[in-house]
């Protein structure tokens, strides 16, 4: 499916709506306030189109729970609900994330699609939001992992924005990244810095580390974590060695190092400044887009509307 016939799909907020609907349930609609299925479609006087609140008419396709007794829609509980944001812009917006490898800007959604710079941003978030996967699960087997640094050189600052913490890393945020060898899975997260400890306790809460293999580079901070695993092996960076060749394995943190690549020129290209606030959404981005990377545009937006419930992103207009 190309973003044309996505858009031939979706002409009208109905077609939307059957779109979203689609995706999210396939063809077994259910109740986001108590999961059940026996739900039936309030279908309009007139066949199209309901009078709102505010007297406007309205192609927004609602449901009602046999159960609870609740309205709903396909929109309810998602980083979507109540958003004044036409369905149409919305799935396009999601399938632009999913066929673009290095993102899109808030400042091109906004010129694309005609909403003020302020919406276009909030929606990209809250796409991003819906990209965050399920990190209950640990990983186990076979994890690469490696860090890197996001931000600029410090002496291309403003001199008003200069920290006085020296060059290479100084004044940078660190990023964490563990990616699954046998699944392709990566999760990144941004850490306060490198030091064992700090890195020792991200990956306890994301490695079943007793039943796993470590692979890295030759860092001191990664040294007493790997002996929590099953085995440990390392590259050797500083003497030019990225692949170490064992029985039955290639050592090599190359996964990590591409993943980091896609990482900087996106965030250099696309959105030359993302805020360490931000940062960790656009990390879920990024996560999503390289964990889904072998399946089609049209399979990875399916996987992406399969996520969007139960995850809602406010933001409060501060005003001066």
């Amino acid at each position: 499916m190309t973003l044309i016939q996505l858009a031939d799909r979706v002409r009208t907020e109905a077609d939307a709506y059957r779109e979203l609907e689609r995706m999210r349930w396939h063809g077994t609609p259910v109740c986001p306030h108590c999961h059940s299925e026996d739900v039936g479609y309030m279908r309009p006087a007139n066949g199209v189109s309901r009078r709102t609140r505010t007297g406007a008419m309205s192609e927004r396709r609602v449901w009602q729970c046999r159960e609870c007794r609740k309205q709903f829609s396909a929109t309810t509980g998602t980083v979507m609900h109540g958003s004044k944001v036409s369905l149409r812009i919305w799935l396009l917006c999601f399938y632009e994330m999913c066929l673009s490898k290095n993102g899109v800007a808030a400042r091109e959604i906004e010129r694309k699609y005609g909403v003020c710079p302020r919406t276009a941003w909030h929606l990209m978030h809250r796409i991003r939001e819906a990209m965050k996967g399920d990190l209950a699960e640990l990983l186990e087997g076979v994890i690469v992992a490696d860090e890197t640094f996001i931000g600029g050189k410090e002496a291309n600052k403003h001199a008003d924005k200069r920290l006085d913490v020296g060059g290479g890393a100084g004044g940078k945020t660190a990023v964490f990244t563990l990616i699954d060898s046998h699944t392709g899975e990566a999760r990144s997260r941004v850490v306060a810095d490198v030091s064992g400890p700090t890195l020792a306790k991200a990956m306890a809460e994301q490695v079943r580390m007793n039943f796993s293999t470590l692979y890295t580079d030759e860092a001191q901070s990664y040294r007493k974590i790997g002996q929590k695993f099953l085995a440990h092996h390392t590259v050797n960076h500083s003497e030019d060695e990225y692949a170490r060749y064992l029985p039955g394995q290639v050592v090599t943190t190359n996964k990590a190092e591409n993943f980091f690549s896609q990482l900087k020129r996106s965030i250099d290209g696309t959105h030359h400044h993302v805020s360490r606030e931000h940062l960790p959404r656009y990390l879920a981005e990024f996560d999503f887009r390289y964990s889904s990377r072998k399946i089609s545009d049209e399979a990875r937006m399916t996987k992406l509307v399969g996520q969007v419930g139960g995850k809602r992103l406010t933001y409060k207009l501060v005003t001066h």
